[in-house]
């Protein structure tokens, strides 16, 4: 009879062995409950956060806690608890991968024309590495992942892949920077790849607006670093999904 208790309350909560490839994981409840008063340990290079029937709630960094009204004010207002509550409670919760996922490759798969008034019609071709980290799991859970019990890198990656192309050869497209002189303004290319928000019917920003448009405009459930090697020439190009 003990045990049979025992199995129904969860009082240890932790992501022990975390698979790289994976982005987001959901701690296996099934049936049971989590006890009042259970640990929670996110270790570093994780993020752990409560979700209350789909709704997202209290969100933890690195370190170890004691599971209780007070360390869940979010999730107590949404069960409506009183401060005095004890009981064993029901919660899904979602553990995130917040490591830099690094060297992940993109290109073209076709030459991207761009007109020039000297040249006419020139063909450049884009390739290159980039790198990107969760910043935002409740944003990521709300606007990528949903209520999925895992989301690998895989998934995101073929979308990130996608936005690169189109935004950059967009970017280049409508720099109107003269095909020889691309080398020598490196900065303005990436400035121009940098700073818009990565959404579909979106157009590249000015190049005279550039220094007014600011990076806390954007989305940042994820933050993307990418680098465009261009004509043998390499630019930095960090932008935000």
């Amino acid at each position: 009879m003990f045990n049979f208790i025992k199995k129904q309350f969860i009082d240890v909560i932790q992501w022990p062995n975390p698979d790289d490839s994976l982005l987001m994981w959901r701690f296996p409840i099934a049936d049971e409950e989590i006890q009042n008063g259970a640990s929670l340990t996110v270790r570093e290079a994780q993020m752990a956060m409560f979700v209350d029937e789909g709704v997202t709630a209290d969100v933890f960094g690195p370190g170890r806690y004691t599971l209780n009204t007070q360390t869940l004010p979010v999730l107590t207002n949404l069960k409506n608890w009183d401060k005095l509550f004890e009981s064993p409670f029901k919660s899904d919760v979602y553990f995130f991968n917040t490591k830099q996922q690094l060297a992940r490759k993109w290109g073209t798969s076709q030459p991207v024309t761009v007109r020039d008034a000297e040249f006419g019609a020139v063909q450049l071709r884009l390739f290159g590495m980039y790198s990107y980290r969760i910043s935002d799991p409740a944003k990521f859970f709300k606007e990528v992942s949903g209520v999925a019990a895992q989301y690998s890198g895989v998934d995101l990656e073929n979308q990130l892949r996608n936005i690169a192309v189109t935004q950059l050869a967009a970017a280049f497209g409508s720099s109107g920077i003269p095909f020889l002189d691309m080398a020598a303004n490196q900065v303005l290319l990436s400035a121009l790849s940098a700073i818009w928000d990565a959404t579909p019917n979106i157009k590249p920003p000015n190049p005279s607006r550039l220094r007014h448009k600011m990076k806390a405009d954007l989305p940042e459930s994820v933050q993307v670093w990418a680098w465009v090697p261009v004509l043998v020439r390499r630019w930095r190009v960090p932008w935000q999904v």
